[in-house]
């Protein structure tokens, strides 16, 4: 607690309710970090990865793992650098758990469908998930890090880009087929929105024409929708793949509530009126989503008005401070999006990491138990509620791999990096010292959850469904439950009871 500023509040008055504060000052971080993330942060990395021509596997192995995880990652930096403590390991093992367990979890009992899930994608995400846990656990084992092992880590990732690279042949050569369907829907309840399947197979680096799929498909979508079908293809990055399958859904659902109340859209000789591009469900969709990014124009609806109020400083903030490259004017400076959102990300995540650091202290919680449980939670809620919106519409494979994919960045990157810049850059030759013996237990308790979620993604058939889904969750509470009793001494002494000053 003394590696940050001085608190306003003194030990005894944060004890008598000061401490709410500082709850509710992180669950603001919070917030802060998911905006900062999903307007400006993620769509700088998709510019990137349009300007260097990334295959979609390898964007989203690299640049889109990084945008969902950047929270977790600077607060493994903090944790290395500025408190010296575990706060920073415990966030990404504990955020490791969550994403595996609790997401999909929520997504098996939330989709309202059985989804079937390619055994190839869960596969190769979960075998090279667990050899990164499993290296995790050798180096931290003896509680310090030296020089050769953070660089073990960063190389592993090096290699998981190589295979992400080779994917599409990789997967011809062990499953013998490479019949993907375009736009991965497979689910097996029959879903209103049906898959765009061409007449024509189409090769890997081949352009999709939008008015091509409009006639190769039975229903003839209007173009923003097609459009839309085209961006949910794996030709686009995972990110705009669920942003695009999620507007989908939702441009959908508009629809249906339209012709449920009688609403249709002005038909000109048998043809929608698509004069000057004005859709109206489209541009109501459209206009939702700038009204919630601007700072000047308040949304309708009530919970949208509440939702613009709570977060109006961030937005104004990053309104002022960076450019947004989603809009034509600020798109050549893409690079400059990238670098102030990074910075602002490390800022949010600096002030997160300091209110938890005083929560725990306040509270008598060692800082391992607030990164496992808090701050895991906190840091992973966004692409909780992307992956389910995903997996309702039998997205399956997207949600699980997303959080998968997400899980090995955490490990190998979030972990490796700043062991790797403290060791061989700062100052060569030093250890980092790893405090807390019941980590390694947690880290082992993780290794037996992604196998156990495996086996029973296995022994159900490969679907994600409600069974899945209690099941998974249930895993999740017996792996907190594990992991707070350890780090409390219960069953072997492995901390040290924490200092309080008066």
């Amino acid at each position: 607690i003394h590696e940050f500023p001085n608190d306003i509040f003194t030990n005894a008055e944060r004890k008598s309710g000061g401490v709410l504060l500082h709850i509710i000052a992180a669950l603001y971080m919070f917030l802060a970090l998911a905006i900062v993330c999903d307007d400006y942060f993620v769509t700088s990395l998709e510019k990137i990865c349009e300007k260097l021509n990334l295959s979609e596997d390898v964007a989203g192995a690299t640049f889109m793992a990084a945008g969902s995880s950047a929270p977790e990652l600077f607060a493994s930096v903090i944790g290395v650098f500025i408190t010296h403590g575990d706060v920073g390991v415990g966030t990404i093992v504990g955020s490791a758990v969550f994403n595996i367990l609790c997401i999909i979890g929520v997504c098996g009992i939330f989709a309202g469908q059985v989804v079937l899930l390619t055994r190839w994608a869960v596969f190769r995400d979960s075998f090279f998930y667990i050899l990164s846990v499993v290296a995790l656990i050798v180096f931290i084992y003896d509680e310090k890090i030296v020089w050769w092992e953070s660089l073990v880590l960063v190389l592993m990732y090096a290699v998981y880009i190589l295979i992400m690279k080779f994917n599409a042949s990789m997967q011809k050569f062990f499953t013998r087929r490479g019949d993907k369907n375009i736009a991965n829907g497979n689910a097996a309840a029959g879903s209103e929105l049906e898959d765009v399947k061409s007449s024509k197979v189409y090769s890997r680096g081949s352009v999709l024409m939008v008015d091509e799929i409009m006639n190769a498909s039975p229903p003839n979508y209007r173009f923003p929708e097609a459009g839309l079908r085209v961006m949910v293809t794996n030709h686009f990055g995972p990110k705009t793949r669920l942003r695009m399958a999620s507007r989908l859904i939702i441009t959908e659902r508009q629809r249906l509530v339209q012709s449920a109340n009688g609403v249709e859209t002005a038909v000109v000789d048998g043809k929608p009126d698509i004069e000057n591009g004005n859709m109206p469900e489209d541009k109501t969709t459209e206009e939702k989503e700038s009204e919630l990014t601007s700072p000047f124009r308040l949304p309708d609806g009530c919970v949208n008005g509440t939702k613009w109020l709570i977060s109006w400083p961030l937005l104004l903030i990053l309104y002022f401070t960076i450019p947004n490259c989603a809009k034509s004017r600020w798109e050549k400076y893409f690079m400059l999006s990238f670098i102030l959102s990074t910075v602002w990300i490390a800022v949010f995540s600096y002030f997160m990491v300091w209110m938890v650091t005083i929560i725990g202290y306040t509270l008598g919680i060692p800082d391992v138990i607030m990164g496992i449980t808090f701050l895991a939670a906190g840091t992973s809620v966004p692409d909780c509620i992307a992956s389910l919106i995903v997996a309702r519409q039998g997205l399956g494979d997207m949600a699980v791999s997303n959080t998968i994919g997400s899980n090995v960045f955490d490990i190998l990157v979030g972990l490796g990096v700043p062991w790797a810049l403290q060791t061989m850059a700062v100052s060569y030759g030093s250890v980092v010292m790893i405090n807390s013996r019941g980590l390694v237990y947690s880290v082992v308790l993780l290794l037996g959850s992604v196998a156990l979620t495996i086996l029973g993604i296995h022994l159900n058939g490969w679907k994600l469904d409600f069974k899945l889904g209690v099941y998974v969750l249930v895993l999740y509470a017996i792996f907190l439950c594990f992991s707070i009793m350890i780090e409390y001494n219960v069953f072997t002494f492995v901390n040290l009871p924490m200092c309080q000053e008066d």
